[in-house]
């Protein structure tokens, strides 16, 4: 009877003690559900906050690349027609000139290219139809552009406007912007007309045609006695009309050519820095 007892005591226990784990395996499932449900909110809020961090960041660098593209698209200088240079604006160095070549590209004007491109200096070619002729000329063109020089409008044939009619003016324009645009793939932002001889005609296509007029403050080179290296660097370089902002007009010429390494050190001994075409107010 006594070994009875114990018997069913120990099976009561031993019930007892199967429910107790079976209760607490029931419970585990619950738990285990509430954790990860709890795992999956903080992940999914760690997954938020680090999506908004990076759009604010993104934003932030959005902005001041913008900011930087602003500042860096701003104008430095604008046209002055009283001397036909340049004044600076947004702080620009009062103490730079402007280099133009004209006649573009005849014979000199990719070994010309070529110098500035050693100093970093930019410039301004100014284009002839008539030096357009061949595929080897679109060529150069093509190379002094791709060098990073603008380009500009100098009339088809170098005709002196005043002397011809208003429809020849109109090719003369139209006629190598249109050439210039299918050789580089942009229209020219500047025009200079031969002789700096310029009509009303003129000047309002060349207004409708989104280029910046422009003539010269001085230039030489096509001087007889400036038909030398020698006296052309001297005579560019301490010209009575060098002043800040000074446009100097130059030519593809042999002579200009063997000058221009040392008219641009003159310069810079000078003191003057070059002005960026692209940073001329007015030009796109």
């Amino acid at each position: 009877m006594i070994h009875m007892k114990i018997f069913m005591a120990a099976a009561s226990l031993a019930l007892l003690t199967a429910c107790s784990s079976d209760a607490q395996s029931a419970e585990e499932p619950a738990e285990s559900v509430e954790q990860q449900e709890t795992e999956a909110a903080a992940e999914k809020e760690k997954v938020e906050k680090e999506a908004a961090e990076k759009a604010e960041r993104e934003k932030a660098e959005a902005e001041a690349e913008a900011k930087a593209k602003a500042e860096a698209e701003k104008p430095e200088y604008k046209l002055n027609p009283a001397f036909w240079g340049f004044e600076p604006v947004n702080g620009a160095s009062e103490e730079a000139v402007l280099i133009t070549i004209d006649d573009a590209p005849d014979k000199r004007s990719l070994e010309m290219a070529e110098t500035l491109k050693e100093k970093g200096i930019p410039a301004i070619f100014f284009v002839n139809g008539h030096f357009l002729d061949t595929d080897e000329e679109k060529e150069t063109l093509k190379k002094i552009h791709d060098m990073g020089f603008a380009i500009g409008n100098h009339t088809e044939t170098h005709a002196i406007l005043p002397t011809i009619s208003e429809e020849q003016q109109r090719e003369e324009i139209l006629a190598v912007s249109k050439t210039i645009e299918e050789t580089i793939g942009e229209k020219p932002k500047f025009f200079r007309a031969p002789q700096g001889a310029n009509t009303d005609f003129s000047r309002e296509l060349v207004a409708e045609e989104g280029m910046l007029l422009m003539n010269w403050t001085y230039g030489y080179d096509w001087e007889q006695q400036y038909m030398d290296a020698a006296a052309l660097t001297d005579i560019m370089v301490n010209s009575e009309f060098l002043q800040n902002g000074a446009n100097l007009l130059m030519h593809d010429r042999e002579w200009t050519a063997e000058a221009l390494p040392d008219i641009i050190d003159g310069l810079s001994k000078k003191g003057y820095s070059f002005i960026d075409p692209s940073k001329i107010e007015g030009v796109e």
